[in-house]
């Protein structure tokens, strides 16, 4: 990961003047910053620059937000955070169904925003000193935090290195029971201020992509009024 002042950060936002204060900030932070207003514009800037995290507007001209996210998905690990109407939670769950690692709803702090993505580019994505070595397996779940990769029946999942980040806080306490905020304090940092609810969209996202019915869980259990811990598999 690129240091904070080297990051880069694509802004994908179409309201002119919002755009050119959140550059500003983030500029003044000393990240390195690249705006367009257009989704198509928005894909095709992230292949070819490859940002280290993406401000992304769901209510675009052409392509919206949340198809942007779609296909950012199907090339980039970077990571997504969503800007959203006030009152359009619809938005909010959808944007991070389809990969988006967080969201922020308007109106922002822009102090709030430059908060946000500093403590996401924080979140270390390749292996540090401190990664532990260990594959840890669940049943026919394989989490490798060195690599950062999982493997069920031997095949590789794809995940988004949220859902990454979860699942292997979740299997590095086993037998533990962690709580919303215990979550976000291991993956997004204890400075986070937001909707805690987010975590219950990614590990549903988690779910399905790991075929784990809520019902009759194998990897992921929810301990009612409690939180969430890593099942035993099968």
């Amino acid at each position: 990961m690129n240091s904070a002042t080297t990051a880069r950060v694509l802004v994908v936002e179409d309201d002119p003047l919002l755009a050119q204060l959140v550059v500003k900030y983030l500029e003044r932070d000393g990240f390195d910053v690249e705006h367009t207003g257009d989704g198509l514009d928005a894909v095709a800037r992230a292949r070819q620059a490859s940002p280290d995290i993406v401000i992304l507007d769901i209510g675009l001209p052409g392509i919206d937000g949340l198809e942007v996210c779609r296909q950012l998905r199907q090339f980039s690990d970077c990571y997504v955070i969503m800007l959203t109407a006030r009152d359009d939670e619809v938005d909010k769950l959808v944007g991070l169904t389809v990969g988006a690692d967080d969201y922020l709803t308007k109106p922002f702090s822009h102090r709030e925003l430059v908060a946000r993505v500093k403590a996401m580019l924080r979140r270390p994505r390749r292996p540090t000193e401190t990664t532990p070595t260990d594959v840890l397996t669940i049943g026919a779940l394989r989490i490798d935090p060195a690599a950062r990769e999982v493997h069920l029946h031997d095949q590789p999942v794809a995940l988004t290195p949220t859902e990454f980040d979860l699942i292997a806080a979740l299997a590095t306490n086993p037998r533990v029971v962690l709580s919303r905020r215990q979550l976000i304090e291991a993956v997004w940092g204890p400075a986070w201020v937001g909707d805690e609810r987010m975590i219950d969209v990614h590990i549903r996202n988690l779910r399905r992509k790991l075929g784990d019915d809520a019902t009759e869980p194998r990897f992921i259990r929810t301990i009612r009024r409690a939180g969430y811990r890593i099942g035993t598999g099968q």
